[in-house]
């Protein structure tokens, strides 16, 4: 029979052991070796049975085993210590709080999934693993952060495999109090509700649970609570599952409840309030119109005066280049959730449907998309690495229309990793005794003096512990597959830890092209079966639950790697989680990516191999397009020009073989004398030193909070000062701009200067500008000058401020005078654009006024 009903029963501890529910309860343990050590001196055995677990591991004890250690003096001065830790990293000022006193009060957080740890299952992918990442990072830097996200009662999905290899997706069911959380109480008790109002006079009500990241809190909201009706008890129930009505409620569970679970945990907890909201993807955009209701109905101001003082302090990351990534819902679903009192009355549904509106050429104006009401909402938006800024600023380019893609106000800033979560022990250990600089945030050319034997000596102890997890899980994947155990006698011989071991490990969606190393079947069974220079590959990943496209690929590989000749060489590895990753990126020396160029946004995972010592055989894409320089790994060639899929997939896999059968096995396995590959750790250890500081996840944090959240506070607090008197002067002086703006016009525009100048003089430019309705203080009129190319366009161009001189009628006269700095081709012309104190940037209205026609010396050539 089974129960109706799952429910965790927590240990009571003896009193002097109370301390281990404090450890337990805040997940730095998570990444902190010496709290892990004291969990696992509990009971090692049962440690390694639960996965290293610690809610687990005390909730299953033996209660004699818990008196002994209630009666261990050397135990309790081991959890004392631990406890003093805790509560030194949690109190004691951190980076943040000497970086100056300009940066916001506190920052919220919003992504809808956190990969924290294993031990809570609440994420999927890339996204996710990012997230938990950022608040880890924020907790050792002391930056203010609030996390806010979702909790699902089912996660993601479990994968496993069936006999003929299709992914199988199972759903356990999650308690939350089997979880390192509590449950956010209001000062009598009662647990703390947050409320959204649906169509129809329904409700969606939500719990909050409460994770404490190290110093900082991640709020998570629970729709499965009592007063709530079946279906919006099922609104939490699975990470990305369900059909559009359901994402959609999630995504507004996400942002509008998020908001006011934000509001209801700083009342309480006396939590400083966020004055700079970060919206990690799409998903959460919806915070946005909750801040807009908050402002009018808390200061009285209209929908755009709102709309100033929101965007000043809102952050928006997009994290994707691939532009099915995105979430687009139909028009009229938008407006049933939002119209009349649902949701949001204080809210015009008719400016929440133009906030997500598909307004460049190629739109499609029947759906409400998600990244773009998070620009539209956010005054300052980023891609996560340098390549990715630019897809993006050419895939929203049309949003800031009459401007060229380079000054689309979307940066970049590059993810990182969090190094104590990723870097295997052995690894941190051995930065400690040989460059302890390192673990001070600086001195990493200390690299180069680490003894090569040592570095070779901990990579084969993390590739032998890949070997034996691999061997274990692969077994437990068998037999779950319904092989017996007399058939598996093989798997004791499967992958070698004195082998060259490569790693592929991601999501599975066609773009990353998980079986593009089967190509050519042949030539990779003659990489895996080299009599000399062996290759074993290890391969993870889940194909999202409708992805049959996906399901296949995952298939293809598994088939393959179930054939008797290959199959101790190549080892598809089901349930890709947290702690299958930390092995695999630790284990492997090679860290393969072949996505099509140029959708993979950033690419984290090759980032913490390369911390561990392992090197990058990748697709010039996300993060590896930045920062390869030929001596840190290797450069798979990309045919991204070309419009035949099939042939380019032909050409790259080609180039993988190669360069893994004629450089990358030739250097590992060229020994010298005392059996050491110099060469190949003369490049791990370069590949240290000048990756080490540019991957971790401080270097991130601290661009976001110089970048992006400290000038956002900025922009924030001068809306919000006297009463918002900044977001009414800027909302009325937009409104002005905009209603004027088909009045300006470049009229004329001529220069004074020979035809043919030399390099170093100066060229007069003169313009008259018709400003119509304005006033010369509301625009900014600049000549944009520089190096063109054959098609007259001005390539990475300088810009100039002109000068008015006066005029009647609306029309000014203005000049300036050019520097002529360099020799060839050059051109000009002048531009206007909207100026105002408050606005991020000339490109935030989108709006420009141009001459008619190119004028000028466009194409002259400098002497």
């Amino acid at each position: 029979m089974k129960a109706i009903r799952r429910l965790t029963v927590r240990t009571v501890l003896p009193e002097p052991l109370r301390g281990l529910e404090e450890l337990v309860l805040n997940l730095r343990w998570s990444w902190h070796h010496e709290t892990l050590d004291l969990f696992r001196s509990v009971d090692p055995g049962l440690w390694e049975s639960v996965q290293q677990d610690p809610v687990r591991l005390l909730g299953e004890v033996d209660p004699a085993r818990l008196a002994a250690l209630a009666e261990d003096r050397r135990f309790l001065r081991r959890l004392d210590a631990a406890l003093d830790d805790l509560h030194d990293y949690l109190t004691s000022p951190r980076w943040y709080q000497s970086a100056g006193a300009d940066g916001p009060a506190a920052i919220a957080y919003f992504s809808p999934e956190y990969g924290i740890t294993a031990a809570l299952p609440q994420y999927s992918g890339g996204l996710g693993i990012l997230a938990g990442d950022h608040l880890k990072t924020a907790s050792d830097l002391g930056v203010p952060i609030i996390g806010v996200g979702l909790l699902y009662r089912h996660g993601y999905f479990s994968q496993s495999l069936s006999p003929d290899g299709w992914q199988l997706e199972h759903y356990p069911a999650i308690d939350p109090n089997g979880l390192p959380l509590t449950l956010v109480r209001e000062d009598d008790g009662a647990p703390v509700r947050v409320s959204i109002a649906l169509p129809e006079g329904r409700v969606l009500n939500a719990q909050v649970w409460l994770a404490r990241v190290g110093r900082v809190p991640l709020l998570l909201l629970d729709s499965d609570v009592e007063d709530n009706d079946p279906a919006a008890r099922d609104v939490t129930d699975r990470l990305y599952g369900g059909g559009t009505e359901h994402r959609l409620l999630q995504e507004m569970l996400l942002g509008i409840g998020g908001v006011r679970a934000i509001r209801a945990y700083c009342r309480i907890s006396g939590h400083p309030a966020p004055e700079v909201f970060h919206t990690n993807e799409g998903h959460a955009g919806f915070l946005g119109l909750e801040r807009i209701r908050e402002m009018i109905a808390d200061h009285g101001l209209s929908f755009d005066e709102a709309l100033e003082a929101v965007r000043a302090g809102t952050v928006f990351t997009t994290h994707t280049p691939v532009p099915a990534g995105i979430d687009r819902f139909p028009r009229e679903l938008i407006g049933k959730y939002f119209g009349g009192s649902a949701a949001l009355g204080e809210v015009p549904v008719d400016r929440v449907l133009s906030l997500g509106e598909e307004t460049y050429p190629d739109g499609d104006r029947t759906v409400f998309n998600m990244a773009v009401m998070g620009m539209r909402l956010g005054q300052r938006v980023n891609g996560v690495s340098r390549l990715h800024g630019e897809v993006s600023r050419e895939m929203f380019g049309g949003l800031w229309g009459g401007f060229d893609t380079d000054e689309v106000p979307i940066g970049s800033i590059t993810n990182g990793v969090h190094a104590e979560t990723w870097v295997a022990r052995e690894i941190m250990d051995l930065a400690a005794r040989e460059v302890p600089s390192i673990m001070e945030g600086h001195g990493w050319n200390g690299v180069l003096d680490v003894p090569e034997s040592e570095i070779w000596r901990v990579r084969r102890i993390l590739r032998e512990r890949l070997v034996l997890d691999a061997r274990r899980r692969l077994r437990a994947s068998w037999k779950q597959r319904g092989a017996s155990e007399a058939e598996l006698a093989w798997i004791d011989e499967a992958l070698d830890p004195d082998v060259l071991t490569i790693g592929f490990a991601r999501r599975v969606p066609s773009y990353k092209r998980l079986t593009l190393m089967l190509r050519d079947p042949d030539r990779l069974r003659a990489l895996l079966l080299d009599p000399e220079r062996p290759v074993q590959i290890v391969i993870a990943g889940k194909a999202h639950p409708a992805d049959e496209g996906g399901k296949r690929l995952i298939q293809d590989i598994v088939r393959f790697a179930d054939s008797e000749d290959v199959r101790h060489r190549i080892v598809f590895l089901p349930d890709y989680d947290m702690a299958l990753a930390q092995v695999m990126v630790a284990g492997c020396d090679v860290w393969m990516n072949n996505p099509l160029r140029p959708l993979e946004a950033c690419g984290t995972s090759g980032m913490k191999a390369a911390l561990n010592g392992g090197l990058n055989l990748s697709i010039r894409d996300g993060w590896w397009d930045e920062w390869y320089d030929g001596q840190n790994g290797w450069a798979i060639p990309s045919a991204d020009g070309l419009s035949d899929p099939d042939r380019r997939d032909q050409l790259e896999a080609a180039a993988l073989y190669e360069l893994i059968s004629d450089h990358v096995a030739v250097m590992f396995y060229d020994r010298d004398g005392a059996g050491l590959p110099r060469r190949w750790l003369e490049m791990v250890k370069h590949t240290l030193a000048t990756l080490g500081p540019k991957v971790l996840a401080t270097r991130m944090l601290r661009d976001y909070v110089r970048e992006l959240y400290t000038p956002a506070a900025r922009s924030a607090r001068a809306m919000a000062a006297d009463g918002y008197a900044g977001a009414r002067e800027l909302a009325a002086w937009k409104h002005r701009v905009i209603k004027a703006w088909p009045g300006v016009a470049v009229d004329h525009v001529e220069s004074a200067g020979e035809e043919s100048p030399h390099v170093g003089e100066r060229l007069t430019v003169r313009a008259v500008v018709n400003l119509g309705d304005l006033k010369p203080e509301d625009v900014l009129v600049e000549a944009v000058y520089g190096r063109v190319d054959a098609s007259d366009s001005i390539v990475s161009p300088s810009h100039l401020e002109l000068t008015g001189e006066g005029g009647e009628n609306g029309r000014i006269r203005y000049t300036g005078e050019i520097p002529l700095d360099r020799t060839g081709p050059f051109g000009y012309s002048v531009r206007v654009v909207p100026r105002h104190r408050l606005l991020a940037g000339p490109a935030e209205l989108g709006l420009v006024a141009l001459p008619p026609a190119p004028v000028g010396m466009t194409n002259g050539d400098l002497r």
